[in-house]
């Protein structure tokens, strides 16, 4: 099946599920998520907002907040295509709808950081394997910003995919311009990418 039909099956099987599942699923994400090693020890998180049936981190973000953690949101690039920015997210934070209708802080560009000054980076996907590839909503922003990693010049964060269980797909084919993901967290388990 073309990665196309797949992200449409996928976002439409999340879509279906009730707000008290949705709800439900990622508290149990939520609690999978706040008990690794690597979350207690990061100070500095980006994460998102939920958007078109996405497990929703805000409790998450929540805890972020009450444990002096900081945390960031990915905002668009204006000039730069498919590209993100992470911005400073704080409960004051004024928030706007992007060109995606997406909320996203309302920035100046001195709130920019760069993505390798982040510690662990939370990503919401439409599909993943156990090798850690990721099928995101087809426009290849997180892939575009997170090209860095493939360098090796700059610190890397963690990233870890968000998902219910029933995105994991046998495998996904991936392009060279990929980036994998360390850790995917479903409602049932951590998966620890083993690439291929």
């Amino acid at each position: 099946m073309a990665s196309a039909n797949i992200r449409k099956q996928l976002r439409n099987q999340r879509k279906s599920l009730s707000a008290d599942t949705q709800f439900l699923l990622s508290e149990k994400i939520t609690s999978i998520l706040t008990s690794q090693t690597f979350f207690l020890r990061a100070k500095r998180v980006g994460i998102y907002l939920a958007n078109d049936g996405e497990i929703d981190p805000s409790s998450i973000l929540g805890i972020c907040q009450k444990s002096a953690k900081q945390c960031f949101l990915p905002v668009v690039h204006p000039l730069k295509v498919n590209r993100l920015h992470f911005a400073r997210y704080q409960q004051n934070t004024k928030l706007v709808a992007n060109r995606f209708g997406i909320l996203e802080p309302c920035i100046k560009g001195s709130e920019i950081v760069a993505p390798w000054s982040l510690d662990l980076i939370l990503m919401p996907l439409v599909g993943f394997d156990r090798q850690g590839n990721r099928l995101g909503m087809g426009g290849g922003f997180y892939d575009r910003t997170l090209a860095f990693t493939a360098t090796g010049q700059q610190p890397r964060p963690r990233l870890v995919g968000l998902a219910y269980g029933f995105q994991e797909l046998k495998t996904i084919s991936v392009q060279e311009w990929d980036i994998p993901i360390d850790h995917i967290i479903t409602e049932k388990e951590i998966i620890t990418a083993k690439p291929a």
